[in-house]
């Protein structure tokens, strides 16, 4: 009677609306319980705040488990299954009601409960928000009152019969439950169902973060968890791997290798992934490191080394090939334009000219007499063509190159130049690569006339003149041409007095 009525707890009163089927039930910490409940004012008009049938889905609150309305455990470990009854409770068991239905009315709305919230419990929450964002709920909060709950419990559900939560086990049913799901992520691998076994993995590497995170860092036990979570790690990486998410194993290994230095398949696992996004660098610094911590993979790190530059290959001759096609297709698409409005210009000069034509023939008869006159002179003032007429046509050679080009396809293609120079250094064809340098040092020249000498954009391009020059220079030595290596680097002190170019 005691244990059905509440008669042990103050400031609670109990009334049965409708019986219930059974015995009362037994409820050990974890017990699921399921039910429907209704929250009424204690006013004349008993008001209804809030109604878990309006909302589609009955309520579930687990045995033992700190739910926030502690109350409302010793109110439904009181009723039978299929039990209907009306509890008052007084206002100090009501205080923390607005936080509880505020969080019920956002899942309800298919909303996280916590999103907005700053990390602090959650009456500090309200407090810096000053509001729960519902009037009727401010409202109680502002007075404390009773509350009327009538509640019907729908189903009681055993410990065991549901799979938990990792919030809701202790430290010992977490360890015990880490070995079967790394066994159940194995068995995924094996019929080749990455993305199932790679959710196990994470989930087995969450209960042991979970558990660490209780522990002293630096003790025996927070080592040894860290050293069961490194095959759960590299197991979710290499799922990762076959399911193509390489920036997801990047971050991963990255995360695992800060805290564990030697672990030769991190490092292993974490070149592949840059290896397959194109990060030459990073892919070939950690083949290196795995073949210097483990002598035994030298053959291996040398085969991954000769594809990873076969694969690197292969794009730079793609890359090239689609940018070269790119631009070949603007140039001949300028040129079409250009004849275009060139026979458009003649069409309409032969049309002027008929009118003319009569004048002029009348004027040719004197010009050619007098020309031929001028025919001896003009043989012996024929001379060589000066250093300023030279000049004159290497501008109009450049000129031709940036003919069609806007800025834009300039840099891209100055800095395409410097790459496919930087490759045939590599490959040491060093006459082609100074080709490329000269190239790339000529469209530098032409937009650094565009620009003004004290802005930032003359600046940068004179950053990149600086290392397209010291790379010619550099080809130059090797093809023995000192007398040029010479020119070069004088040229280049001029204009950088402070550098270090000499050396």
């Amino acid at each position: 009677m005691e244990e059905t009525y509440l008669l042990t707890h103050p400031g609670v009163r109990k009334k049965i609306l409708a019986g219930g089927t059974g015995p009362l039930p037994h409820c050990p910490p974890g017990t699921k319980l399921v039910f429907h409940f209704q929250t009424l004012l204690d006013d004349f008009e008993r008001t209804v705040i809030d109604d878990s049938r309006l909302a589609g889905r009955p309520a579930e609150i687990f045995v033992g488990k700190m739910f926030k309305m502690e109350v409302w455990e010793s109110l439904l470990t009181s009723m039978r299954t299929g039990e209907v009854a009306e509890f008052w409770c007084d206002a100090t068991h009501t205080g923390l009601y607005p936080i509880v239905s505020k969080g019920m009315r956002l899942i309800a709305q298919g909303k996280d409960p916590l999103e907005g919230q700053r990390h602090m419990c959650g009456m500090g929450n309200l407090f810096h928000y000053h509001s729960t964002g519902f009037p009727e709920l401010d409202e109680i909060m502002r007075t404390p009152q009773p509350l009327i709950f009538i509640m019907e419990l729908l189903q009681v559900g055993d410990p065991m019969s549901y799979p938990r939560e990792s919030w809701m086990m202790e430290k010992d049913e977490k360890l015990q439950t880490v070995p079967v799901l790394h066994m159940r992520g194995n068995a995924l691998v094996k019929q080749r169902q990455f993305s199932e076994a790679a959710s196990k993995y994470k989930e087995a590497v969450l209960l042991l973060k979970t558990v660490q995170s209780r522990e002293m860092p630096g003790d025996i036990d927070y080592i040894n968890l860290g050293r069961m979570i490194i095959p759960l790690e590299l197991n979710y990486c290499q799922c990762m791997l076959e399911l193509e998410e390489y920036y997801e194993v990047i971050e991963h290994t990255t995360e695992l290798l800060e805290k564990h230095k030697d672990c030769v398949k991190g490092y292993y696992k974490r070149a592949k992934a840059h290896a397959a996004v194109w990060n030459e660098k990073e892919a070939r610094r950690d083949f290196n490191m795995v073949a210097r911590l483990d002598v035994t993979l030298a053959s291996l790190v040398g085969r991954e080394l000769k594809a990873l530059s076969e694969r690197m290959k292969e794009k730079y001759w793609e890359e090239k090939e689609t940018y070269w096609n790119m631009l070949e297709k603007k140039e001949s698409k300028n040129e079409t334009e250009e004849e275009e409005g060139q026979s458009k210009e003649a069409e309409g000069g032969d049309i002027g000219m008929q009118g003319r034509s009569e004048s002029v023939t009348t004027e040719n008869t004197n010009e050619c007499e007098e020309e031929r006159g001028k025919e001896g002179g003009d043989e012996k003032s024929m001379v060589k063509p000066t250093q300023g007429e030279e000049a004159g046509s290497k501008d109009k050679a450049s000129l031709s190159k940036t003919e069609g080009k806007d800025w834009q396809q300039m840099l891209r293609l100055i800095m395409f130049l410097q790459k496919e120079g930087n490759f045939l250094i590599k490959e040491k064809h060093f006459q082609e690569a100074c080709g490329k340098f000269t190239e790339a040092i000529e469209y530098v020249d032409f937009l650094q006339n565009k620009v003004d000498e004290q802005g930032d954009d003359w600046d940068s391009l004179e950053k990149v003149r600086l290392s397209l020059t010291l790379n010619l220079g550099q080809c130059k030595l090797e093809l023995k041409e000192f007398r040029e290596v010479v020119q070069i680097i004088n040229k280049l002190l001029k204009r950088h007095k402070g550098s270090m170019c000499y050396l």
